[in-house]
């Protein structure tokens, strides 16, 4: 979506709540790489946030009728997303919870060298970039819920403090504090141990084997290295604030965006067709 006044957002909710298709199809499609993209963080695997982006949308459209312009449009969905996503229990890091501790254990003592190629002819270049994409990705897991949602709206969307803290109900110099003490957080594990973003022994390309026996890594099903990945600045024209944030952040380069995959557009284009659409005036 291009960027559009809040004027021209509001007349496109309007429409969209009076029964126009069109304008629902174009508040979907502005905001649906967002959604993806906040939840493949927020949860760690492709497969998990496909779900709950459906899930995210679906909520977005059924509740589009509340939508009072208080804030932008955009914060709005942040809000709707956050909060989903904050209490998803369905993704398997909720099952099986990760800490540093247990992270940086593997790092020092897993037995990479005891393991075989496993590569299945898989070029293992490709698979190191596929397993760092992963990692640095899953190891957002190790973070609290909150913690981790304030270091991704902070960090890869670079949402402007005033609003983060209203999409979390927290006072904007409280979020900037718990801003800063995560990505030193982070920043700090990476120094420690990643040879890829810091000074640490853990390389990917000496892992995968390792990542591949443990099931972390899968030849067969490169989500990383398969998907669409599209420009930074696509993801910051759909918000409409920013601030100045320090050069720490330039550490978290892994934080690509991500194109939603094509089985979740057609998901909801089949609800956006379907005699469902009437829930939305209804809402």
């Amino acid at each position: 979506m291009n960027k559009k006044t809040e004027k021209e957002m509001q007349n496109l909710v309007d429409k969209a709540t009076a029964g126009d298709k069109e304008a629902l199809e174009t508040l979907v499609a502005g905001v649906q790489d967002l959604v993806f993209n906040l939840s493949l963080r927020m949860l760690g695997t492709f497969a998990d946030a496909e779900d709950a982006t459906q899930d995210i949308l679906l909520k977005m459209i059924t509740h589009l009728s509340s939508f009072r312009g208080e804030s932008s449009f955009t914060t709005w969905v942040f809000r709707i997303a956050a909060n989903h996503l904050k209490n998803y229990k369905k993704h398997m890091f909720a099952r099986y919870p990760l800490s540093f501790e247990y992270y940086g254990d593997d790092i020092e003592n897993g037995k990479i060298e005891d393991v075989p190629d496993l590569t299945q002819n898989v070029e293992k270049d490709i698979l190191a970039e596929e397993l760092k994409m992963s990692c640095t990705n899953v190891m957002l897991q190790c973070l609290d819920v909150e913690s981790r949602c304030i270091f991704i709206l902070g960090t890869m969307f670079q949402v402007d403090s005033r609003i983060a803290g209203d999409i979390l109900d927290m006072t904007p110099e409280n979020y900037r504090q718990r801003l800063s003490r995560v990505r030193k957080k982070m920043a700090d594990f990476l120094g420690q141990y990643c040879g890829e973003y810091g000074s640490g022994r853990c390389k990917c390309k000496e892992r995968v084997n390792y990542a591949i026996q443990s099931h972390r890594l899968n030849p067969q099903q490169l989500d990383y290295m398969t998907a669409d990945v599209i420009p930074i600045q696509t993801i910051m024209n759909v918000k409409n604030a920013m601030e100045e944030i320090d050069d720490l952040s330039q550490d978290f380069s892994f934080c690509k965006p991500y194109k939603s995959p094509e089985r979740t557009k057609g998901l909801i284009q089949e609800f956006l067709d379907s005699t469902q659409l009437s829930v939305i005036q209804k809402s």
